[in-house]
């Protein structure tokens, strides 16, 4: 990684060389310049009594701190691309009152899809948004979007939760907290990682994992032409009797709820998924990548994204594959730092493709944040494009307020689609009734339970 700049002390005196998962999403745009395709956007609604300077002051202070948020990109002659902080980029937060509005709620609803949907020309325009959005006397959105390329899933949760610490320590109700970390220096720990033995180490654990499946390694074009389409999506609560039955089966066999959650649902994905199309292909699961990192407190583009291969031998019960798969996984995560991007390279794809991410687990127990005296809750506007089949779970740290998300290429149709959601819905809660006993049969779908758009 390249560092120029006459100043070393300052930030946004350098620029530094993009990051290979960063690479990858520009690249990405290269291909869609005037497609929304890689846009995260959450919004946190409130009710009751909001102080409104002390939620503005919590916002403005948040954004500023982290840096990621006001990058600028530029291209240099011998075809690099590289990063700095640009303090003219700090998002200024877009306050707007909707009451007079006639539905308040529906015009912020216009307001944000507008933002979402607008292309992000990452060469020129800043990379994020805010706006508080007043509904009613006692209603609030507090709006924020973003790019992948200098967010993940956490970075907007890290965010949401500083802006929370701050608000309640304005109202005299706690410590203002600890700041972010400087994104340099997550750059610069990315540097060192690349030039150091655990890197040829994680890479050559890669090779020789992935060496029998080479052919089983699906590959996307990200110039194609239906890339990043708008997915079909549903959503569903899980319930507090799946989130309890979840947290004694994963007791039982000894594991975290969330390892459980991850490998049920990839074992059906790969196994039972009645369109699963390829069938011996991995399922991908994202990996936060930031333990023992000073990621851990910076918003950045530091998530991973590691195949898994379900191989069930013959006649092997499903709590032996559910334990094995769960050591492979404790595995990868070991060498789990080498970019997807760096294995795409070592397996020969050339610039232009990526390893399609499908089918996908995604479970987030990243608890929502909670805002002093008022009301919350938390919704995902935007995650990227969809494709495939891909399934998401949010929730508290500890296993419960379980929600599902699942996206599918809009292809499939709708009936299809709400076919498999709830097969895969009935499949995993029929499990976790009885574990030890559970068999690798499909369940029959029954009336579709799932809220579809």
């Amino acid at each position: 990684m390249t560092e120029i700049g006459s100043d070393a002390g300052s930030a946004a005196a350098v620029w530094y060389d993009l990051t290979a998962g960063q690479m990858d999403f520009w690249e990405e745009f290269q291909f869609h310049p005037d497609q929304p395709v890689s846009t995260v956007a959450h919004v946190i609604a409130f009710n009751g009594v909001l102080d409104e300077a002390a939620m503005l002051s919590a916002i403005r202070q948040t954004v500023a701190e982290a840096d990621t948020l006001a990058l600028r990109f530029r291209e240099t002659e011998d075809g690099r691309v590289q990063q700095r902080v640009d303090p003219a980029r700090v998002p200024q937060v877009r306050q707007l009152d909707l009451r007079q509005e006639p539905d308040p709620e529906a015009a912020a609803r216009r307001l944000m899809r507008a933002d979402i949907d607008a292309p992000l020309d990452l060469r020129h325009a800043p990379l994020s948004a805010q706006m508080l959005l007043r509904l009613g006397e006692r209603r609030w959105f507090w709006y924020s979007r973003g790019h992948h390329i200098i967010l993940d899933g956490y970075s907007m949760s890290l965010i949401e939760k500083r802006v929370a610490t701050l608000y309640a320590a304005a109202l005299g109700q706690g410590e203002v907290g600890r700041p972010f970390d400087r994104l340099a220096d997550f750059l610069r720990e990315e540097r060192d990682y690349a030039q150091s033995p655990a890197f040829q180490t994680d890479r050559s654990y890669w090779r020789d994992t992935l060496a029998p499946h080479r052919g089983d390694l699906p590959v996307l074009q990200k110039g194609a032409e239906d890339y990043g389409l708008a997915p079909l999506t549903a959503d569903f609560a899980m319930g507090p009797d799946f989130d309890a039955a979840l947290r004694d089966a994963a007791a039982r066999l000894g594991m975290n709820w969330a390892d459980l959650l991850t490998l049920l649902s990839a074992i059906w994905l790969s196994l039972l998924d009645p369109g699963r199309r390829p069938a011996n292909g991995p399922v991908w699961l994202p990996y936060m990548s930031r333990m023992g990192s000073i990621s851990a407190n910076i918003p950045a583009m530091v998530v991973n994204i590691l195949p898994l291969i379900v191989d069930p031998q013959p006649d092997e019960p499903l709590p032996t594959l559910i334990g094995r798969l769960s050591r492979h996984f404790r595995r990868h995560r070991r060498h789990g730092r080498y970019r997807i991007e760096d294995i795409a390279r070592d397996c020969g794809i050339p610039s232009g493709q990526r390893f399609h991410f499908t089918p996908l687990v995604n479970v987030m127990p990243f608890a929502p944040p909670r805002f002093h005296g008022l009301e919350t809750e938390r919704l995902v506007l935007a995650a990227g494009p969809g494709d495939g089949f891909n399934v998401s779970f949010t929730g508290g740290g500890t296993g419960s307020g379980l929600i599902a998300s699942i996206e599918a290429d809009p292809t499939i149709g709708a009936t299809e689609f709400s076919g498999r959601v709830t097969a895969f819905r009935q499949w995993i809660g029929s499990v976790l009734r009885d574990p030890e006993n559970a068999a690798l049969v499909p369940v029959t779908a029954t009336t579709p339970t799932s809220r579809v758009s």
